[in-house]
């Protein structure tokens, strides 16, 4: 397994707003991951350059972009992990799956094909929005019937600690 790290500050040329999704498409981050990074690894390292042996995690605001970046790119990624975060964060109300991410999760069986595992992680610590917010995301998964694991990291709050117990867990689950 090649563990891949970059920035998700990118920025368009021009743009000071790394983040945000540009009026015209995917935030930045996403083209430089899809247009360059995987492509890069992709030529420079033996691998096996498909979406069944490809993975994608990200921490905190990374579990967001991790979440946005792999449901718009089904094609690209089999495995999600999203450790201390979700797509809806801040957030804390109830999620509508037919708007939520223009619909990306209100197909349960089509998204059970496509993703091997989508994985949630968090510390029993974690500090407001994120217990509310990430149980809203699940509670929106189990009303749909989309499958998922959860872990729990007992004794730890929004840290090191978590993201370090959330990766052996998810590691360990990819690629069998």
């Amino acid at each position: 397994m090649i563990v891949v790290m970059d920035n998700g500050y990118a920025t368009l040329s021009g743009d000071n707003k790394p983040f945000n999704s540009t009026p015209t498409g995917p935030f930045p981050f996403e083209q430089v991951l899809i247009n360059e990074v995987i492509p890069m690894i992709d030529k420079s390292y033996s691998t096996i350059a498909d979406r069944d042996n490809r993975a994608m995690a990200g921490l905190s605001m990374g579990a967001n972009q991790t979440m946005q970046i792999v449901m718009k790119n089904l094609d690209q990624f089999a495995y999600l992990g999203a450790f201390s975060g979700t797509a809806n964060y801040p957030k804390t109300d109830p999620i509508d799956v037919s708007s939520f991410m223009n619909g990306a999760f209100k197909d349960a069986h089509s998204l059970n094909r496509q993703l091997k595992l989508l994985w949630l992680g968090a510390g029993t610590k974690e500090p407001v929005p994120f217990p509310a917010s990430i149980g809203a995301f699940r509670s929106m998964l189990d009303q749909t019937g989309v499958k998922y694991q959860y872990y729990v990291s007992e004794g730890t709050a929004h840290e090191w600690l978590t993201w370090r117990r959330c990766l052996h867990q998810f590691a360990s689950l990819l690629f069998k």
